[in-house]
């Protein structure tokens, strides 16, 4: 792997003149992370649109995933880790102590890089989270959940006769989809995806990107991808991340054909990282 030396920039920020308040879902200001001593993220502010793919991109190791995990506050899990600035959820601060946690994470959902199912069946992986959340009045109602999110998810053609199977027996991109369909079934305003088909076959991968069009009619997505090709073609808006700081972000388009950094320009072309 080729190394390149930077001198550190100040980020460009290509916002756009048509963003308004309204249509934000997240608006992160100024967030610094550190693992004990290290400094994975420093002074990052982005903006997370409604309605839009956001594809953060990067070399391995440059804060991707340590920014999407601060979004529902799972870097809380991680000894050491201290995290400051301001992250806001619809006008909420998410790290506020009077935010309730396990309602942010059912108000912005995840999915994983490796598929993970609960040990239970189809049914119960979907229904598990309107359960314990008090969602579902009855059972016609958790029914309705259920079948909902796995149609969403694009599953329930091939899963309605065996609702009661587990859900570890479908393959790896049917599991995956299962996941999308559990992280649904809470009703989030936000799915982040942590490289969600890296572990996925080519047909499997296909499916989850024609997901992820469809779903974002309904829900913010912000996913990490390493593959460029999968951020150009899910992908709305862009954010380039470089040795913890965030280099560029704009429409993924600009990003792609015209960046204004040459960070940008080297990453994308595969010159280093």
């Amino acid at each position: 792997m080729t190394m390149i030396q930077t001198q550190p920039q100040e980020p460009t920020l290509r916002e756009s003149r048509n963003t308004s308040e309204d249509a934000v879902t997240f608006v992160t200001r100024d967030v610094t992370v550190h693992y004990g001593a290290k400094k994975a993220l420093d002074n990052v502010s982005l903006d997370i649109n409604k309605n839009d793919v956001t594809a953060l991109i990067g070399p391995s190791g440059c804060g991707k995933s340590t920014y999407l995990r601060c979004l529902n506050r799972m870097n809380d899990i991680i000894p050491g880790c201290r995290v400051s600035g301001r992250i806001l959820l619809d006008g909420e601060d998410v790290y506020a102590k009077s935010m309730d946690v396990v309602h942010l994470r059912a108000r912005v959902g995840m999915v994983f890089q490796k598929p993970n199912p609960f040990p239970k069946s189809i049914y119960e992986n979907v229904a598990y989270g309107p359960r314990i959340h008090g969602i579902a009045r009855d059972r016609a109602h958790l029914d309705g959940i259920v079948f909902t999110s796995l149609e969403k998810a694009g599953l329930l053609g091939e899963v309605k006769d065996r609702l009661h199977e587990p859900g570890t027996s479908l393959s790896g991109g049917q599991q995956q989809r299962l996941c999308i369909a559990r992280a649904i079934a809470v009703q989030p305003e936000v799915i982040l995806m942590d490289e969600p088909c890296s572990a996925l076959d080519p047909i499997a991968t296909a499916k989850i990107e024609e997901l992820m069009d469809e779903l974002r009619i309904n829900y913010s997505i912000v996913i990490v991808t390493h593959s460029m090709q999968q951020a150009a073609r899910v992908s709305q808006r862009t954010s380039f991340f470089h040795l913890g700081v965030i280099v560029e972000t704009g429409e993924t388009e600009q990003i792609f054909t015209n960046p204004i950094d040459r960070r940008t320009q080297d990453y994308i072309t595969g010159r280093f990282g």
